[in-house]
């Protein structure tokens, strides 16, 4: 099974506090003596700042979130931040576990307005809870360890804007300048595919455009207006390149896909495809219909769907 990019987190999480957890039990340890004592907190908290990796801010806050002690950075001390209530943020919503650590969700930092998380590690007294040892981290400080996730390939259905679906039934489809010479257009687009380097596609049948990728420019994508979708020279300027041997599509599919999104463009009048993209490396098939409902599938599922299937 392929891991999911909620699999992907869960790793990095686990990696992140596996880092965390040790340094900042440390520290807290060091802090107990000093609670109480707001220089002798900033002291400890200064002097081992560099314990903590990758941390952006120190600080302690007691019970209630109030903070007890001021921030500590890279540099050192930032005075200001005695008694600020920091019990509404994000990380002190969540319960810290039993074991007295918690890393918490990512959330949107109050000052930078960047996504962070903090990391809050207990301090005890004669066994009891007396505050909190917060670390506040950048994401952009952190490493990343996991993998990046596989795009699922399983068929996924997605409801669009309520507003067009509500009057969907009160609309017809308008012939488009590419409707007009659809099997042209997509003979066009089959060659881009197959012979030419474009590796994915987006079709935009109601304004007869084509925006595509190509293996030799793939971080820049190119519009193909109703006139080049219209002109078999088009194809003269993309240099001819063999077929990916890694495509999970195979070449002699591209056509049978581009035939069913001719059909499923012209098959009804009230119910239409508005958008379609083919990608032949993720094998996937994309089709927005006039609804606004949207379907991302395996190619192989999508080419089994006849018409009878979508009206």
């Amino acid at each position: 099974m392929k891991r999911s990019w909620k699999d992907s987190i869960h790793q990095q999480r686990a990696e992140l506090a596996h880092l965390l957890r040790e340094p900042l039990r440390q520290l807290a340890e060091r802090l107990a003596p000093a609670w109480g004592d707001r220089d002798a907190l900033d002291a400890v908290l200064a002097a081992h700042f560099s314990s903590i990796p990758h941390c952006s801010t120190l600080y302690c806050v007691d019970m209630d979130g109030v903070q007890v002690c001021n921030n500590v950075g890279p540099t050192g001390g930032v005075p200001g931040y005695v008694g600020s209530d920091r019990s509404q943020r994000p990380y002190m919503q969540e319960t810290v576990p039993g074991w007295g650590f918690l890393l918490s969700d990512a959330y949107i930092g109050q000052n930078e307005h960047r996504p962070s998380l903090t990391a809050l590690q207990g301090v005890y007294r004669d066994s009891l809870t007396v505050g909190y040892l917060g670390a506040n981290f950048d994401l952009r400080d952190l490493p990343v360890t996991s993998e990046l996730y596989e795009e699922p390939d399983n068929w996924r259905q997605v409801k669009g804007d309520p507003a067009i679906r509500g009057t969907v039934f009160q609309q017809s489809r308008v012939e488009s300048p590419m409707d007009s010479k659809l099997e042209q257009a997509l003979s066009i687009l089959e060659e881009l595919l197959t012979e030419r380097g474009v590796f994915q596609c987006q079709i935009h049948f109601s304004s007869s455009l084509a925006t595509i990728w190509t293996l030799d420019d793939p971080l820049r994508y190119r519009i193909l207006d109703p006139e080049a979708m219209s002109d078999p020279d088009i194809c003269l300027i993309y240099p001819p390149r063999a077929y990916p041997p890694d495509a999970a599509i195979p070449p002699d599919e591209i056509g049978r896909i581009l035939s069913t999104l001719q059909a499923l463009r012209l098959a009804d009048p009230t119910i239409y495809l508005r958008m379609a993209s083919i990608n032949i490396f993720n094998g996937m098939v994309s089709a927005t219909f006039s609804c606004d409902g949207s379907h991302y599938m395996p190619h192989g599922e999508f080419l089994t769907k006849d018409t009878a299937f979508w009206f």
